[in-house]
Formats: structure tokens, sequence, C-alpha cells
């Protein structure tokens, strides 16, 4: 035997098959799928947890309100048959405690005279009763006045904008529930009920981890085993076998554990709904007079729930419906946790992981320098795009932000909402009338208020860079400095120091046209007047910018070229046209591009100039925006119209650089 044999021989690692195990789970199609697996199982669960806490403490909040509005039918009862008898009042309501299972407290407080009729704590009995609120229960009187509030102001609107019903929970496994009683058709005051959680059964785990994990992994290790036997699959092709027996696997593991949380979450759903009814019955014989379940089993905004039959039993159709409801959200969540699941197997069962790795090792000092711009990048600029962009198919607003997105879906609504309204102008007897708060009026004000912004831009900033580039010109240092300078001051103390000067008495644009006789001019009154003052205004402030481009253009020109075309016998008007202009462009296109951006988004000098007027007519899209976000509190609404923005000015991006070719060298 040869040296080297025998070297080989005495130093060779044993195949055991933990070794063997090891190289398994490193193959790419076994690490895709047991990193799915745990994506799944990981996700899949937080999903669950935050469904069924969802799902227990709704529950939890609907017992305590059904106990809650059946002692307040109680107390309008019992008040209604003897209003000064509050003796009889008290004895009801320790009785009432005493029949509860836990330890329960209440209070019955009336709004007139700010007094405390009854209530079972003893902190609250040291003296009689009834008595006057004192000045640390005066929280209980704010209590009532705000719930009364709501409640007419829902009903004078209407609708049911604000919640009537007060839900807390003011200690671990306790919940308190406020809720009004009427006298004569009025709410009189309210009955304040607390204690323990009626519903405290923990959400089980679907299934366990380790079944979802092994179980597959062990199939693919035998198909793999399998193929290797076999002599495998020709070429390239074994990869792709693996793949797919791999996603048929996580498929598989994944819908056995989305059907279990599934089945979990109905039963307890079931299980609140049976404890609704139950609770029920055990109410309604308390009650003079008996009760009604959809007085009872409704929302803080006490609207009836229907989820209860007129016998007080569970109806089957609207409990399957709202737990339908429920689960729109959660089977969306699970669906999104698989496709997560076939991307990341996909990612290292079909190699792009190992090609990344390569990448990322060939190159690691760069990845290295930007990662730190990167991660920035993410946390600061894609993240609140991303959300931006998934509220836009919601339909949040201030009423319901403490909702999950997930319950607010809309789709393409309020896209169609924004697109679809073509409601612009319409005809009257006194002439055309024109809707100001319409998208495409303000897509015309802001397309003609880009337009000529740029364009007035451009042109003043030619005609000094032109000026300013004259050879042998004197003070050439001071006049850039002198012509910088409104570019260098802020632009939102200029759009004021320009409101100023535009006010209609006191403003110094009217002082100079009083002086020649003129009338003073409503500037903010008119449509095109408010237009034009934010054309000066803006004007003023972007004239520097593009005189600096342009300079720095211009002294790039050799002066030979205009030389020979002198020598040739082009006039300066040629010259301009056929060298000056084209030598321009790699230069100026860019800088119209970024001055076009920054016109059609510029908030300050709408806002802080003339404020949109008159009545919105002089809006742009992006103060619309803010407006509908931050005057209308219609969130999603505004986040779609600044989707439709940024669309707006990534075709025109794209579109302008690929007509101009700006971007490409100038040869000359």
């Amino acid at each position: 035997m040869s040296e080297l044999a025998h070297y080989r021989e005495k130093h060779a690692v044993a195949d055991t098959p933990a070794r063997r195990t090891l190289r398994f789970l490193l193959q790419p199609a076994a690490l895709g799928l047991l990193l799915a697996l745990l994506a799944a199982v990981l996700l899949g669960s937080w999903f669950h947890r935050q469904a069924a806490s969802t799902l227990v403490s709704r529950e939890q909040t609907r017992i305590a309100i059904l106990e809650g509005s059946a002692l307040a039918d109680f107390v309008s009862g019992t008040l209604a048959a003897n209003p000064e008898d509050t003796a009889a009042l008290q004895a009801a309501m320790l009785d009432w405690v005493g029949r509860s299972p836990g330890d329960d407290s209440i209070r019955v407080v009336r709004l007139g005279g700010a007094r405390l009729l009854a209530s079972t704590q003893a902190a609250d009995r040291d003296g009689e009763l009834p008595r006057r609120l004192t000045g640390e229960e005066k929280w209980l009187f704010d209590l009532g006045q705000e719930l009364r509030a709501a409640a007419d102001t829902n009903q004078a609107e209407g609708g049911f904008r604000k919640p009537q019903v007060d839900v807390s929970r003011p200690g671990e496994g306790r919940i308190r529930v406020t809720v009004p009683y009427r006298m004569d058709g009025a709410i009189a005051g309210f009955v304040q009920h607390d204690g323990p959680l009626r519903v405290t059964a923990p959400p089980a785990s679907p299934l366990p981890a380790p079944l979802l994990v092994v179980l597959p992994l062990a199939l693919l290790w035998l198909v793999a085993l399998k193929l290797n036997r076999s002599g495998g699959v020709a070429g390239g092709s074994t990869r792709w076998v693996l793949f797919v027996v791999a996603l048929g696997l996580f498929s598989a593991a994944w819908y056995l554990y989305a059907s279990r949380a599934g089945a979990g979450l109905e039963a307890i759903a079931n299980d609140g709904n049976a404890a609704v009814a139950t609770g029920y019955q055990e109410l309604r014989d308390r009650v003079i007079g008996g009760g009604k379940p959809a007085a009872w089993d409704v929302d803080e905004f006490q609207r009836p729930r229907g989820l209860l039959a007129a016998d007080g039993r569970v109806d089957a159709a609207a409990s399957g419906a709202a737990l339908a409801a429920f689960m729109g959200p959660f089977t969306r969540s699970m669906l999104g946790n698989w496709v997560l699941g076939v991307l990341i197997l996909a990612f290292f069962a079909l190699g792009v992981a190992h090609k990344l790795r390569e990448t990322v090792t060939e190159y690691r000092y760069a990845y290295a320098y930007v990662t730190p711009a990167m991660l920035g990048m993410l946390v600061l600029v894609f993240f609140p795009f991303i959300y931006g962009i998934t509220l836009s198919f919601t339909g949040q607003t201030i009423f319901n932000t403490n909702q999950p997105l997930t319950e607010l879906f809309v789709g393409l609504q309020n896209y169609i909402d924004i697109i679809g309204n073509l409601d612009v102008a319409k005809r009257t007897a006194e002439g055309w009338v024109f809707n100001y708060q319409n998208f495409y009026w303000t897509l015309f004000i802001t397309v003609c208020w880009t337009v000529s912004n740029v364009t007035v831009g451009v042109t003043l900033g030619m005609i000094l860079a032109l000026a300013l580039n004259t050879p042998g010109l004197r003070f050439k240092a001071i006049y850039r400095v002198l012509l910088i300078l409104p570019w260098a001051i802020p632009n939102y103390i200029t759009a004021l120091i320009w409101k100023a000067l535009f006010h209609q008495q006191f403003g110094a644009v009217n002082q100079a046209i009083q002086m020649f006789g003129g009338e003073p001019v409503a500037w903010f009154d008119g449509v095109f007047t408010s237009f034009m003052t934010g054309l000066a205004t803006n004007g003023w402030l972007s004239f520097p910018f593009m005189m600096v481009v342009i300079l720095g253009g211009l002294q790039s020109i050799s002066a030979d070229m205009y030389e020979a075309a002198t020598v040739e016998g082009a006039t300066r008007r040629q010259q301009f046209w056929r060298i000056t202009l084209p030598l321009l462009k790699p230069t100026l296109v860019p800088a119209v591009i970024l001055s076009v951006v920054w016109t059609f988004n510029m908030f300050n000098i709408i806002y802080l100039v003339s404020g949109g007027a008159p009545a919105g007519a002089n809006e742009i899209l992006i103060t619309q925006a803010y407006k509908i976000a931050f005057e209308e509190y219609r969130y999603a609404y505004s986040a779609a119209y600044s989707t439709v923005i940024f669309l707006i000015l990534l075709v025109y991006g794209v579109f302008q650089t690929r007509m101009t070719r700006a971007t490409e060298a100038v040869h000359t």
C-alpha cells in the first residue's frame, strides 16, 4: 500500500449515522424545508395565539357587557317601580352580588345631582346611602357624562361613532363595565359592574412543533435515500424533484396545522357563545319583567350583535357568519405564512442561497460598506413606504385605529373612489361650477403649478447663468452671492414673508399698487390671483438652484468650440442652439426632472402662502393628501392618494429619462 493510501486510511473519519444525518440536513432541499417548517411553526403559533387571545378577550367583553346591560335593565325596572326606595335598590344589588359566582362589586350612580344611589363596595358604604359623589369620585361623574354625551351624539348623527359602554380591565383577571340606564327614555345614570373574567381558558396549541418538523424531514430523507440508491435522476433534475417533494410535504404540514388551528378557534368561539347563552339564561329571571337578549348582547356602541335567538339560545347561522368574518384575517395570515415558507424553501432548494453566498463572499467588502446604509434605508424609507401602500388598501380612519389592518381591508375601493370620481364640473343656470375637491381638478392645478414654476425657474436661471458666464464681468463673485441668497434662506421663512407681502390691507404689493393709483387686490379671493401668489413665491425660491446648475454646465463647455463657431460665421443665437443647449443637456435634464419632483410636492409654499384658497381651488395633490389625513382623519384614503402621487412621479421620471437619454454619454 502506498504511503498516501495508508495516510488516508489512517486518518479517515468514520461515516456514522449522525454524520450522515448532518450531511442530509445541510443539503439545500432539506435545509430549505427545515427553515420553512420552523417559520411556519413560529409564525403560525404567533398568529394562532394572537387570534385566540383576541377571541377570548372579545368573549370576555361580551359576557361583561351582557351582565352590565342586564343590571342596567334591572336598575331601570327597580327605580321605575319606586324611584325613592333606594334601600330596596341597595338590598337588590347586595343580593345580585351574593348570587354571582365570583368577587363582584356594583355601583349605581345617578347623574342628576351626582349621587351614588347604591354600592356593594365596603368603602362606599361607610356612610349613609344615597349620597353625593366626593371629589375623589369625580371620575365616576365625568365617565357618566361622557357616555351620555356619546349616546346623544350618536342619536343626533343617526349612527354609531362613539362608544356608549365603557369597558376596562382594572387588574389582572378582572374586567369593569359601565352601562348607562334610562328613565323615561333618557339616560339618568349608569351601572358599573366590576368582577372576575368569566372566560379564562388559555388557547391551546393546535399541534406539537416536533411533529410538524421531524415527520416531513424524515419523509424527505427517505425520498433522497431512494434516489441515491436508484442512481438518482439524470442531470440537474434531482434538485427539482427534491424541491417538488419538499414543497408537497411542507404544504401538507401547513394545511394540517392551519386546519387544527382553525378548529381550535372555532371551539373557543363556540364555548364563548355557549357561555353567553348560559349567562343570559341565569340573568333573565333576576330582571323585573324578564329580559331581551338583543338588548343585552350588544357591543360597546350598544348595537345588537344578533347572535342570540329570541329565547336566548345561540343563533347558529348568525354565530357562524360572525366566526367566518373573524376567521377571514386569520386565514389570510396563515396563507401569507405558507407563501413565506414556499419562498424560503425555493430560496434554498433551487440553489439561490448558494449563488448568493458565493456573491457575498466574493464582494464581501462592498457589501460590508453598503450594509449600514441599506439598513437605514430599510427602517427609514422602505418600511414606511410599504406600510403606507398596505394602509391604502384598508378603510382606516381616526375612529378605528385600534383595529388591526386585516379587519379593515377594502381592496381597491380607495383607488376606485379617487380615480373613478369624475364629478369635476357641472353646468348650472349660473354657469359652470367646479368641484375643487375632486382629484382631477387638483391634478390639473398641480400640473399647471409644476409646469409654470419649472418654466419660470429654468428661464430665469438660464438668463442669469448666461449673464454671470460673461467673460470679464466685474464683481461676478458678489453677484453670485446675492443671487443665491433666496435659495439659502429657509423656504418656510420666505413663504411667510411673501404671504405678508400679498396681504390685502397691509401688504407691500398692494401698497405699491395704491401708490400708482390702483385699487388693492384681494389676492387670495380669486383662483388665478391666489395661484399667482404661489407662483411668485416659488419662482423666487427656484431660480437660484437652476442658475447654479446651469452655470456649472456652462463653465464646463470649452471656449474653443465657440471660437471655432465664430470663425465659421455662426451667430450668437446659432451658437446657443447648436452648442450651448446640446452640451447642457446632461446637466439640465436631470436638474429639470429633480425640479419637477420638488415642485410637484412643494408642500410649504401652497400650505403657508395661499393655504389652497379660495375654498381649496389651489390645492395641489400633496397638500390635499395632508388635509385628508390630518383634517378629515381619513388615513387610508390619504395613503391611497399619496400612492397615486408616487405612481405619477415614477411614470414621469422613467418616461423623461428614457425620452431625453440624459443619463447617456454625450458624443462630440
